[in-house]
């Protein structure tokens, strides 16, 4: 009897230490696996942020009223300032109008590219504003890239939070293989 309580307590002594390694060896394999994920999200953030203000380049932007009516518009003003802002310069139009009225927009990207490549960016707006620092220098940067006529057409600037990023064709691989 006394022998199989030593035995017992000599296996229960055993598990706890091989259970403590364990633990400790899934505890580590997790704190590599979020350092590794982190690191693939700062390299994705860099990789759509590069891919996303890459210049030149076109996109539609989609708005709609309150009360349904889509519009479709070609912007090239869109910039992608950090991981999860957008701003876009737009004029006295029916873009600026839906947003007054509904907070969310698509901005797709497609490039001419036989693979279908290009992501769908979709967006809640955060603000906007007719006047500042902002707005004078979208203005500025658009003169330079389409002249000073069409930069003065510029009424507002909007800034969007990203909500959502998916890719052009969706067939189910994830936005990043689509860029």
């Amino acid at each position: 009897m006394i022998i199989v309580a030593a035995c017992r307590l000599i296996i229960v002594f055993f598990m706890t230490v091989f259970c403590d390694q364990a633990a400790s060896q899934t505890q580590l394999l997790k704190e590599r696996a979020l350092k590794q994920a982190i690191r693939r999200g700062l390299d994705m953030t860099s990789k759509l942020m590069d891919y996303f203000n890459k210049q030149p380049r076109i996109g539609v932007l989609s708005t709609a009223s309150k009360d349904g009516k889509v519009d479709s518009a070609i912007f090239g003003s869109p910039n992608m300032i950090d991981e999860k802002t957008v701003v876009v310069a737009t004029g006295k139009n029916r873009t600026f109008a839906n947003l007054q009225e509904n907070p969310y927009a698509i901005y797709l990207i497609m490039e001419p590219d036989p693979e279908w490549k290009g992501i769908r960016v979709y967006m809640k707006m955060k603000e906007s504003a007719t006047s500042g620092e902002m707005l004078d220098t979208i203005k500025s940067q658009i003169a330079k890239m389409a002249g000073e006529e069409f930069a003065q057409m510029m009424n507002a600037t909007v800034t969007f939070e990203i909500i959502e990023l998916r890719p052009l064709v969706d067939m189910g691989q994830g936005w990043e293989k689509s860029i």
